[in-house]
């Protein structure tokens, strides 16, 4: 997450929202974004985990979702995928959003 803070500027610049979304509660995500890692985009939580589910992503068995960054176009249709340790990285992601937006 604080990698994509840090590159915020250039998801604004296509025009692009940034969302974190995780299996945590509310006040555990209002912690560490406000205290930890000290990020600004909005963090939505999955407690249920449906929305980790229905993309793929959880893992049942230890009730958490593994680290994948979804670029999601305008018409809620995905057009890139990044996973593991390359979800980390906003690059792949920052270049999805700008070629999105210059169609």
């Amino acid at each position: 997450m604080k990698a994509y803070q840090d590159g915020l500027a250039k998801f604004e610049e296509s025009g692009s929202k940034v969302f974190g979304v995780s299996t945590d509660n509310s006040p555990s995500q209002k912690y560490w974004a406000d205290e930890v890692l000290k990020v600004q985009q909005p963090l939505l939580s999955d407690f249920m985990r449906k929305a980790s589910k229905d993309y793929g992503v959880l893992m049942e068995e230890r009730g958490i979702a593994s680290r994948t960054t979804f670029v999601i176009d305008r018409d809620g249709k995905i057009q890139h995928i990044d996973e593991g340790s390359a979800a980390l990285d906003p690059t792949g992601a920052a270049t999805a959003c700008s070629r999105i937006h210059r169609k």
